[in-house]
């Protein structure tokens, strides 16, 4: 039976699993720091070469002052030869690595801790549940790294599923463990298979690796904090039962545990380093459904 936290932390709360975090859990997430290497796991933002899916449109960076304006600045007392280059960005809230809100998915026409997908507005964003509920937080994080407990050589093959043993097993194999509060992210070696890809120029295909319905409920039985991967939704596509989003109705929606996606973790994977302390800070748009982030991983 899956993990439902609605009402655990009362009847208004808006967000959810971050809720583990006190500051004496936080406090001792220090401990798991143990080389003082920083690992960035964002993925860059731009027009292409990146895992783009087209209903999100491009992401673009469109300069809004250069040096063709040199002089605009005279009539706040710029002397000759000073200026400012500045831009727009124009993107989806969930464009490359980025972080679910709690308002992004619903189940039964409802959200986390019940709140109606009727909150959710055309031009108001998100009444409840958005972006900027989440502010900013740090963690002990684990990363399981599923394709060296399989053997692969650089990726999972598309479409595999992601069992609760195996997070088990690589955790075992790993020697760390999983515990509440904890940011799990799983390694499936998605991303490294996209940007081979791209390079040979074959296009993205639809099935990806990723977690299932049995894996989610057991890391909701778990309390963490939030589960991040290297892939586009963190589970399995085709998705799990046939259930669009079923991952993300078991975690996000019932439990209030958030999502974190294309992470890039082969890095940390490759160097041995599996546990540590990760700070998220997502972009504070109001009413947003979403943000996009650059993670930082701390050994």
């Amino acid at each position: 039976m899956s993990t439902n936290n609605w009402g655990r932390w009362g009847a208004d709360d808006e967000r959810g699993a971050l809720n583990h975090l006190t500051p004496e859990v936080i406090k001792a997430a220090a401990a798991s720091i143990t080389t003082g290497k920083v690992y960035s796991l964002g993925i860059p933002i731009q027009g292409q070469g990146v895992p783009l899916l087209d209903y999100r449109g491009t992401p673009m960076r469109l300069t809004l002052q250069d040096g063709t304006d040199d002089g605009i600045y005279e009539i706040y007392g710029a002397k000759e030869g000073t200026g400012a280059h500045e831009d727009v960005l124009v993107m989806a809230s969930h464009t490359t690595s980025h972080m679910d809100a709690l308002i992004h998915v619903y189940e039964d026409y409802k959200h986390y801790n019940g709140v109606p997908y009727g909150e959710m507005r055309a031009l108001g964003g998100a009444g409840k549940l958005g972006i900027e509920k989440v502010d900013s937080f740090a963690a002990r994080s684990v990363i399981l790294d599923i394709v060296k407990l399989k053997g692969a050589d650089k990726w999972l093959e598309p479409g595999t599923m992601i069992m609760a043993a195996d997070l088990q097993a690589a955790a075992a194999a790993q020697g760390v463990e999983v515990r509440a509060g904890d940011v799990v992210l799983i390694r499936t070696g998605h991303l490294d298979m996209w940007w081979a890809n791209n390079a040979a120029g074959e296009p993205e295909g639809f099935a990806q690796a990723g977690i299932g319905s049995d894996a989610a409920e057991w890391l909701a039985s778990m309390d963490v904090t939030a589960v991040g991967s290297d892939n586009a939704a963190v589970e399995v596509i085709p998705f799990d039962n046939n259930d669009f989003l079923i991952v993300h109705k078991i975690l996000l929606v019932q439990a209030g545990i958030f999502l974190l996606e294309h992470l890039d973790l082969r890095q940390p994977c490759e160097d041995g380093n599996y546990e540590g302390v990760i700070a998220v800070s997502p972009l504070k748009v109001t009413g947003a459904t979403g943000s996009p982030i650059n993670p930082v991983f701390i050994s």
